[in-house]
């Protein structure tokens, strides 16, 4: 799986697969073989972390 290069269009990617299909970061990430801290890292550049109680980037 490629994942969007602009973080505003990864943010929402991801957030909107983590409300609709995965229970975690991690179950995502493992189902489709990417590295957390590539989302984690690219994500923080615009300044949003993980939420794990609320499973979404805020």
């Amino acid at each position: 799986m490629e994942l969007p290069n602009d973080p505003a269009i990864l943010l929402s990617y991801i957030n909107t697969m983590l409300r609709d299909k995965y229970k975690s970061l991690t179950d995502l990430c493992d189902d489709y073989n990417i590295d957390e801290s590539v989302i984690i890292d690219k994500l923080s550049q615009i300044g949003y972390s993980y939420n794990e109680t609320q499973n979404q980037f805020r």
